[in-house]
């Protein structure tokens, strides 16, 4: 298994609960794919550097997992298609 990051920013109109729901649904992602979430890091609200969909701020969270090769694949493709996902980066840490 390989040992992967995550970096996702949460759009900031959202309240705690529906963050944390996204939040466990990522990590859940991982888990049913046969990974193995490590640590889960969230940083807050932050401002971001630009304008992003006429948004200034952002929920980042920083997610370390291990899994197959095809996990991050797999991340990728859901951080797209949810819409409360602004940015994403998913890269695979050196051991």
């Amino acid at each position: 298994m390989n040992k992967y990051e995550a970096l996702y920013i949460i759009t900031p109109e959202l309240d705690e609960e529906a963050i944390s729901a996204s939040i466990e649904k990522f990590s859940q992602l991982v888990a049913t794919n046969g990974g193995v979430v490590e640590k889960v890091d969230e940083w807050g609200r932050r401002r971001l550097a630009y304008e992003i969909d006429y948004k200034s701020e952002g929920y980042y969270v920083l997610m370390h997992f291990e899994g197959a090769s095809e996990l991050p694949r797999e991340m990728e493709r859901n951080f797209k298609n949810d819409e409360n996902i602004i940015r994403y980066v998913v890269v695979r840490r050196q051991a």
